[in-house]
C-alpha cells in the first residue's frame, strides 16, 4: 500500500511505539536533558523514529556498570520534531540523539506485567526481547506501560 495522498505528498504515518534500554542513570540525563540515546550512542535506532513516536525506556540496572537490579520503565514520551544529531561527549564519543517530549511519570516495575505486555512471549525469559537494545511494541502495550507509570496518554494514542 502506498503512502501517497491524492494530491503526490506523502501521508503521515500512523505513530509507532518503541522501547529502548538504558540504566536508569543515563535514563535521568536523558530526561533532564530532554532527549533519547539508544544503543550506546547509535544512530540507526534514532533514525527509525518519528516525530509523534512514543518511546518508553526500560532500565535493567541502575548503572551502566553495576549489577543493582532496577527492573523498572523508568521514562515515557514522544519523538519531537527533527532528526537525530549527534553530540561531542569527550574523547572522541560522539553519539547520537533525538529529542523526546517526556511525561512525567513514576518508574513502574516490570514484572507485574509481564502476563500483560504482548512483546512478552515467554515469561520464564521476559528480559530475551530486551537484548538488541531497541524493540517496537504496540499502542496498547505501550498504554499498559503508561498506565502502570502513573501517566495518562491523550486520547489519540490509545486503542
Amino acid at each position: 500500500m502506498s503512502r501517497q495522498g491524492v494530491l503526490g505528498g506523502i501521508a503521515p504515518r500512523p505513530p509507532r511505539y518503541w522501547i529502548g534500554v538504558a540504566c536508569s542513570e543515563h535514563v535521568g540525563r536523558g530526561l533532564a536533558g530532554g532527549f533519547a540515546q539508544l544503543c550506546h550512542g547509535k544512530q540507526a535506532p534514532l533514525a527509525r523514529m518519528q516525530p509523534g513516536d512514543g518511546l518508553v525506556y526500560y532500565s535493567p540496572v541502575h548503572t551502566l556498570e553495576g549489577r543493582e537490579p532496577c527492573q523498572q520503565f523508568t521514562a515515557l514520551g514522544y519523538v519531537a520534531d527533527g532528526g537525530a544529531y549527534q553530540v561531542a561527549m569527550g574523547g572522541g564519543f560522539m553519539p547520537w540523539r533525538r529529542d523526546i517530549h517526556w511525561l512525567a511519570g513514576q518508574p513502574a516495575a516490570i514484572r507485574p506485567l509481564l502476563l500483560r505486555l504482548s512483546f512478552i512471549e515467554n515469561p520464564a525469559r521476559w528480559g530475551y526481547p530486551f537484548r538488541y537494545g531497541h524493540l517496537a511494541i504496540s499502542a496498547d502495550d505501550f498504554a499498559l506501560i503508561a498506565y502502570a507509570m502513573g501517566i495518562t496518554l491523550p486520547p489519540s494514542t490509545t486503542t
